[in-house]
């Protein structure tokens, strides 16, 4: 919400507004089920609920015969009005808490015999705990026991049943045990589903990473692939359109040039998108890796770049993914010398250790029209391919006015991780 969204926000007191504490509480309610489940009134259940108070209410009354008032259409009518409220149970907990409550208290205070009108007390005040309406459930058991000690032990004398003597404190040690088993079921209950909540949470962002990751890892396989291979075409087009009336020969070569990097092209965004319509299944064709520098390198010379490579030879099989970013970081590197530096000339130089790769790309500058190393998304590619595998990358502008691209990556798959 915007500052100006808060300012025309009306204010409204804890005790009052359209919002009133006592019907929906504080925000939050829905906790205890998702809003369009908070709109159903729970029919079945309450009704079941009603049945089974109004049995076992008779079935108590005959059974306390001469020690309570037996019960008549008042008696029945506020077992209806609680077990009634219980239907708004989902929608107004702090309400419906209050009402079975005071409906009980109302009903206990009559005479009436003890039986299952603790049962809509014990649901109402679940549903507030559950919907996180703590206080609300505590105050309206607090009340209903205060009321209850209150009848047994001082206003017993002006209620019915006639002659009825004080209650023993044995009977209210058991009521408060009763509503203290309530309430820490209820609380129970809340916090496995405050707990379930938040690991659903955790699931869907856990998720959202993935995806997010997902994400990256193919823009920068696309990146990597169409800007290595279209830097090499748009070199090629301008030797073609340079060449074609003057040296005829020279332009078949550059449209040759040109039809070989778009077939490759094509066929590894191809094999990107199969692993999209097709997640977990095995790619067609192998991930590139360093045993196709020879046609990194055929590549180079084809838009102009003559490139050294030192090492290769030393270099033993690596795991797939360290194999693959080594392979786009010096490919990705060469693509930004043929577009952004003036030199023709390119030294890659691969060295392998006990447990890092380390590969070196320079080349002699000047930069053309901006920086040798490229403004746009490939360092931030290579850095995020060397960091996913625990790995490092340094770039930047040499004293002698070269570039130079200089990643570590782990040899290891136990290090990758």
């Amino acid at each position: 919400m915007t500052v100006m969204e808060e300012q025309r926000t009306p204010r409204f007191p804890a005790w009052g507004g359209p919002h009133l504490w006592w019907r929906h509480g504080p925000p939050g309610w829905s906790r205890w089920g998702d809003p369009e489940r908070a709109a159903r009134l729970p029919w079945r259940s309450t009704l079941a609920l009603t049945v089974f108070v109004l049995i076992g209410s008779n079935v108590a009354a005959h059974s306390q015969t001469g020690d309570r008032v037996q019960l008549d259409l008042f008696g029945r009518a506020l077992l209806l009005v609680a077990c009634a409220l219980l239907l708004w149970r989902q929608r107004w907990p702090v309400l419906v808490a209050f009402g079975t409550a005071g409906a009980a208290l109302v009903y206990l205070g009559a005479g009436y015999p003890y039986g299952p009108v603790f049962l809509t007390v014990a649901l109402g005040c679940f549903s507030a705990v559950v919907s996180g309406h703590r206080r609300a459930a505590w105050t309206a058991v607090g009340m209903l026991w205060a009321g209850h000690v209150l009848v047994g032990h001082w206003l017993y004398r002006w209620l019915p049943p006639a002659g009825d003597g004080p209650a023993s404190w044995g009977q209210e040690i058991v009521t408060a045990t009763w509503i203290v088993a309530i309430v820490a079921l209820s609380e129970l209950v809340r916090v496995r589903r405050e707990q379930w909540a938040r690991d659903r949470a955790e699931r869907a962002q856990a998720a959202r990473r993935r995806a997010d990751e997902e994400r990256l890892r193919i823009a920068r396989e696309l990146h990597d692939v169409l800007a290595h291979s279209i830097s090499v075409i748009n070199v090629q087009a301008g030797v073609g359109l340079a060449l074609l009336d003057s040296d005829p020969e020279q332009a078949r070569t550059a449209l040759t040039t040109i039809k070989a990097a778009s077939k490759e092209a094509l066929g590894e965004v191809r094999q990107v998108l199969d692993t999209l319509r097709a997640p977990g299944e095995a790619p067609r064709a192998p991930a590139p890796g360093l045993d196709r520098l020879p046609e990194l390198v055929e590549q180079a010379a084809g838009a102009g770049l003559t490139v050294e490579v030192e090492g290769a030879d030393g270099v033993p099989k690596l795991p797939p993914g360290i194999d693959l970013a080594a392979f786009r970081i010096v490919q990705e590197a060469l693509t930004n010398v043929v577009r952004h530096s003036g030199s023709r000339r390119a030294r890659v130089r691969l060295d392998h250790g006990e447990s890092a790769l380390r590969l070196r790309i320079d080349d002699d500058g000047p930069a053309t029209g901006a920086d040798a190393g490229g403004s746009g998304n490939g360092l931030a590619g290579m850095r995020e391919r060397a960091a996913a595998l625990g790995g490092t990358i340094e770039a930047g502008p040499r004293g002698d006015g070269g570039f130079r691209v200089l990643a570590v990556l782990p040899s290891k798959v136990e290090e990758a991780r």
